[in-house]
């Protein structure tokens, strides 16, 4: 059985990409705009900064969205 590559040790489960603004935006089909003032009013999926750059976890945006979905559905 061949060693497993160090960085699978380091990445610890991390995953293999994290979004940009304008992955968010395209995602939603919403301009860049909205997901800076998503963040900036704290309505939007959660980011973090790397440095000067916005990144997404994809699974904390999967949430995001599915916690829309459920209030939306809730509201009807």
């Amino acid at each position: 059985m061949a060693d497993a590559p160090p960085t699978d040790a380091l990445r610890g489960g991390l995953p293999d990409r994290y979004l940009t603004p304008d992955d968010v935006a395209e995602l939603f089909h919403v301009p860049k705009e909205t997901v800076y003032e998503w963040r900036k009013k704290r309505c939007g999926p959660p980011g973090f900064r790397v440095g000067k750059y916005i990144r997404y976890d994809p699974i904390a945006v999967r949430r995001w969205a599915e916690q829309q979905m459920r209030a939306d559905a809730d509201a009807a």
